[in-house]
């Protein structure tokens, strides 16, 4: 299973310079798992850069993958990971979706670098 976070929406949706590394796992709909907090902030960018058109297909996008809501459980999890490994409030989401549902997370974010079940690229320009 694999969560691909908001930066690597974002990037694939813009065919920017990483586009190829999420390619594969936003591809692979059947194994692919979109927190809501994921759809809020694409959602909310790609309205605010490209206008509600772009923003309804980008969300749209997303919903061909098990959109997963932020639960009890995951909100717990994540203030736990967040707590631990100081990160941000949507990192900490992210995150716990995929451990909780053993996923892979395919990042662009560099809080990630070197955490466990991560794929990780720098960002480039």
């Amino acid at each position: 299973m694999n969560v691909v976070d908001s930066s690597g929406w974002l990037e694939y949706l813009a065919d920017g310079a990483n586009a190829d590394f999420f390619a594969g796992a936003l591809q692979d709909t059947g194994r692919l798992i979109v927190p809501t907090l994921s759809v809020f902030e694409v959602f909310k960018r790609v309205l605010q850069q490209r206008g509600e058109e772009a923003a309804l297909q980008a969300a749209a996008a997303m919903q061909q993958g098990e959109v997963a809501d932020l639960t009890l459980r995951v909100a717990l999890e994540a203030a736990r990971l967040g707590h631990e490994l100081k990160l941000p409030l949507a990192d900490s989401v992210m995150l716990a979706t995929a451990r909780l549902n053993r996923a892979v997370l395919w990042t662009q974010a560099a809080d990630f670098k070197g955490l466990e079940g991560v794929k990780y690229i720098a960002k480039r320009p």
